[in-house]
């Protein structure tokens, strides 16, 4: 069972998820030389992502030991904001200093979706020593969204999406097999826009195809006050 930690606000949500990301590649590094990060868009992880670029955190991060890899991507060039990779990029991997070999983009903006979801799947097969995921307002997460097939997949590890119901509709995304195998995932909720998502994923009893996050039960959450706002067992 996971813990859920209920915060004042996003501010402290941000900065106790990049403690948790400085934490974990201190002991990930000490025991097997490298820190493999797995990372969501969204507005949620902003915060964190500037925070990981600071300078205190910098003094914490190893960057040439870091590796940093995508939960979800979207079909938009790299160069453009809609992209996942240039939120990453811009808040934390050039900031931070982290090496651009040592980041793995999701290539979602190329004419094959299902070739390019079979070339990033080797590049999972070490488990991520921490995936920090987010939840929709839908209780979406990465791209796995409510009613979508994968949510029963079990051999893919990264698959193509086609249909997504938030633009653009072509995607690729991690399948339900890499949050199992993470060594560790937190997933982090602010506002009140999440909190029916958040009780549905943690206390409901829809099914996991109404609500994806439900696979992530189980995990770390870190949340503010609001998104906590309608569980009837905050912490």
């Amino acid at each position: 069972m996971g813990e859920r930690r209920v915060l004042a606000d996003a501010s402290w949500v941000a900065l106790t998820a990049a403690d948790l990301v400085a934490t974990l590649a201190a002991e990930a590094i000490a025991a097997r030389d490298s820190f493999r990060l797995g990372v969501s868009g969204g507005r949620t992880p902003e915060a964190a992502y500037r925070l990981l670029a600071s300078p205190e955190f910098r003094a914490r991060l190893p960057r040439d030991k870091v590796h940093v890899l995508f939960a979800d991507e979207r079909d938009a060039p790299p160069t453009e904001p809609e992209s996942n990779y240039w939120l990453v990029r811009k808040l934390f991997v050039e900031p931070a200093g982290i090496p651009p070999e040592n980041v793995h983009r999701m290539k979602a903006d190329g004419p094959d979706l299902d070739a390019a979801a079979r070339a990033y799947e080797p590049l999972l097969e070490p488990p991520l020593d921490l995936l920090v995921l987010g939840v929709g307002e839908d209780g979406h997460t990465a791209s796995l969204f409510p009613g979508s097939s994968l949510l029963r997949e079990r051999e893919r590890r990264v698959a193509a999406v086609f249909d997504s119901p938030k633009p653009p509709p072509r995607r690729l995304t991690i399948t339900p097999p890499i949050i199992a195998a993470a060594r560790h995932v937190v997933v982090l909720a602010t506002g009140p826009s999440k909190a029916d998502a958040v009780a549905q994923a943690l206390e409901g009893d829809a099914a996991l195809e109404q609500c994806p996050a439900r696979l992530l039960r189980d995990c770390d959450w870190l949340l503010d006050v609001p998104a906590a706002a309608k569980l009837t067992q905050p912490a």
